[in-house]
This record gives C-alpha cells, structure tokens and sequence, in this order.
C-alpha cells in the first residue's frame, strides 16, 4: 500500500503506518470504532470447525487492541456448483457460534462463486479512544508474554500429508478456535502497554513488527516459548509451510540470533499462525499476574518468553 495516497485524519486513532492489527477512529469522546478484516482456505475437513477456526481468526484483530467486537459481517468464497449447500451452512454455522460466543452481532455479509472455499469476517468493535493497546506500546523493562503455544502451520503441514494423529489434530483444532477475549480483558484490565495477535508472520516476524513499531529491543527467550507438541517432530521431518522460509528471509536483517539457540526451535518461531495467541508487552511487576489469570481460566500454555530494552526495531532471541 506504500504508492497509494492514503488520507490522514484527526480522528484517526491508527492506521495503516505501523502494521497495526487493526484500523481504530474516534466517533465521540468515548467512543472510537475499531475494524479488521480476514479471511482465508479450510485447514481442517470439517466445515463447522473451519467456520469457528476462521472466525475466532477475524475477532483476534480486536481482541489484540483490547476492543470490544460488537458486530461482524461474513465474506464467503464458495464453490456452489461442485459441493452441497449444507457445507456452506456449516461453515457459517460454525462463524455465527464463535461470533456469539465472542458477544457480537451477524449483521449480514457478502458471497462469490469461485473455485475454492474460503471463509472470515470483516468485524467490527468499539473502544475508548484513550484505552486501546496496539503494537507501537511497547516500553523498555516490560516482560513478553504469549498467550498460546506456536507451531500450528507446521502441523497444519502434517495435517495436509495425512501424518497427524487424532489427539494433536484435536488439540490444535481447540487452540484455533479459541478466542483471545479472556487474554484481551485481562491485559486491559492489569494495564499492558503493547500487543499484537501472533498470526502470519509467525511469532518473530510480528515480534520485529512490534520492536520496529515501539522503536525498541525485544528479547526472545527461546527455551521458553510454549511449542506445541509434535511441532518439532514435524519440523525436523521438513513439514514446514513455504511461508515460514519468506518470514524468516524477511526478517533476518533485524534480527540477533545467539549462537547456542537451538536451530529447529528457530524454525518454529517463524512459523505461521493460524488464530494464534497474543504477544502482550507488560510491566514486569504484572506479567506473572497476567499469566496467573488466564491459567486460571484455562490458557495452560501462557507464559512469559522474554523482555524488552532500549533500541530501535530489533529482535534478539537467545
């Protein structure tokens, strides 16, 4: 979007200048209007979960600038003329459950025939224009904590060659398809500075978007980001999505890597995300109260994997 003549605003909370998770502007004194947009292929055979997998994908923009989503509208790609119409109905099932779930409204949504499926929603939120958490808060002496474990594309990647087994598929179906509303109220409710949903560009990759955005140093401790079981299994199997090679080449310049930082759990923290967890930036003194929280509602894998200092848009992972 660099060559387009994009407008600025007064009302403009943010925008498109620091890879946000998602656009926010100033209705009242109180109120501001928060919108995302996402949408993408089935990743699982089942249509209802791939209705709830790529909705809890959509709202996570919100939920990562601690708004409130409020309504949703569903953008549908389908191939009506080769596949029944009760799989489109479960897959919208599947989005209409996880948007109520979320507390928000389906106000209606737009459809094109085409090839392949795909599936998300442009949603909509609200937050005070003063209380929002985006991925430029980020201060030196806070601690990084994620809310989910990583390593969901390259089991996606088993998924697809028929190698996953039903007890990993059904963890990381229920990983997908849950939402990061507990983890959003709970960093607005203990004060975070920074956050930002961990999705394509992997963990590393929306960690540099964070440093680069804050204009800090973020300290990736490697040996304590929650992996997902398997993951590294799969990895050193050569599972590993083609887009997890373009974060990684795309993000190396910026990047200080220890030598003693194992290389196939390298690998995994440029792994893409499907509806991943949040990368929140807190005071130190709170991020054990964040994590203590969310295991208490049932985030087992929370955890703080590191630290941010003075700098200017780097990442080092030790």
């Amino acid at each position: 979007m660099e060559n387009l003549p994009l407008s600025s605003h007064p009302d403009l909370l943010l925008g498109v200048e620091s890879a946000s998770d998602a656009g926010i502007f100033k209705l009242t004194d109180d109120i501001a209007i928060v919108q995302s947009v996402d949408f993408f292929t089935p990743i699982v055979d089942d249509p209802y979960e791939f209705g709830q997998i790529a909705a809890a994908n959509s709202l996570s923009d919100i939920y990562a600038v601690g708004a409130k989503p409020i309504t949703a509208l569903n953008i549908v790609c389908f191939p009506i003329k080769d596949q029944p119409k009760s799989v489109l109905e479960k897959i919208l099932r599947g989005g209409v459950d996880k948007i109520h779930e979320a507390g928000a409204l389906l106000i209606g949504g737009h459809s094109v025939e085409a090839k392949e499926p795909k599936y998300g929603l442009s949603v909509t939120g609200i937050v005070h224009p003063e209380r929002f958490i985006c991925n430029k808060g980020a201060r030196p002496n806070d601690n990084l904590v994620l809310t989910k474990p990583i390593g969901m594309g390259i089991l996606s990647t088993a998924l697809k060659a028929g190698l996953l087994d039903k007890k990993d598929l059904a963890e990381l179906i229920i990983l997908m398809k849950t939402l990061n509303k507990d983890a959003s109220e709970a960093m607005m409710e203990l004060g975070a500075h920074g956050a930002t949903d961990v999705t394509g560009f992997g963990l590393a990759g929306h960690a540099l978007e964070m440093a680069m955005a804050s204009h800090v140093k973020l300290v990736i401790d490697s040996k304590k980001v929650p992996i997902l079981k398997n993951a590294l299994h799969f990895s050193n199997m050569g599972f590993i999505p083609e887009g997890d090679y373009a974060n990684k080449d795309f993000c190396k310049k910026a990047f200080k890597i220890d030598k003693g930082v194992d290389q196939n759990i390298l690998t995994i923290l440029f792994d893409a995300q499907t509806s991943g967890g949040l990368l929140i930036s807190i005071p130190e003194e709170k991020a054990q109260n964040l994590v203590s929280i969310l295991k208490e509602k049932g985030h087992k894998d929370v955890a703080i994997i590191g630290f941010v200092e003075e700098g200017d848009g780097v990442v080092e992972i030790i």
